[in-house]
């Protein structure tokens, strides 16, 4: 599982940092996306930043919680996204390619869980 952590944690970090570029790409002059850059700017760096904490965590109980809080992140940031995206407020390319990695990131969180939970085997 250490493999699948250090990627989780590499990938969020670059989800985060591809985030912040996608956003600087935006036309803040609009209100409506002003409101989506405050929203996604919180949940998508709140991901990575969730499972850096896990590492953190003094307990399993505390690292499931972590990684908990980070699958939330991610489901929201795909929310945000694809509204950028469906209301083409956004650039199609750039936000589904967020859209596939958060995805990505998303189902590896759940697994973590329930590997974690002791409901799957890895």
């Amino acid at each position: 599982m250490k493999n699948r952590e250090s990627e989780l944690r590499k990938r969020s970090y670059l989800f985060a940092v591809n985030i912040i570029k996608f956003i600087d790409t935006l036309n803040r002059k609009d209100r409506t996306i002003q409101v989506i850059i405050d929203q996604l700017s919180k949940c998508s760096t709140s991901v990575g930043a969730n499972i850096f904490e896990a590492q953190a965590g003094s307990s399993k109980k505390d690292f499931t919680k972590f990684f908990t809080y980070a699958l939330k992140s991610a489901n929201e940031s795909k929310f945000w996204l694809g509204l950028l995206k469906d209301t083409q407020k956004a650039d199609k390319d750039q936000a589904t390619n967020l859209l596939d990695e958060v995805f990505e990131i998303a189902n590896m969180l759940g697994s973590s869980i329930l590997t974690l939970k002791g409901k799957k085997e890895l």
